[in-house]
């Protein structure tokens, strides 16, 4: 049987902890920034998990995360 090809897209966007917890980008953070505190920023810059209900299909379609 041939091997599941990754979604691409999706591998650029989600990285897998070494405990296996799937990690995203928070959004928000491209433009508009003046308007935005410094507080406000830093959190966006850290890394989120992805919720539950979420993790399975981007494990599906980028397997090999």
């Amino acid at each position: 049987m041939p091997k599941i090809k990754t979604h691409k897209g999706t591998q650029k966007r989600f990285r897998v902890t070494g405990t296996g917890k799937v990690m995203r980008r928070a959004a928000f953070q491209s433009h508009l920034l003046e308007k935005k505190s410094g507080k406000r920023k830093r959190g966006y810059a850290r890394q989120h998990p992805v919720a539950p209900q979420d993790v399975r299909e981007v494990t599906r379609i980028a397997p090999y995360l």
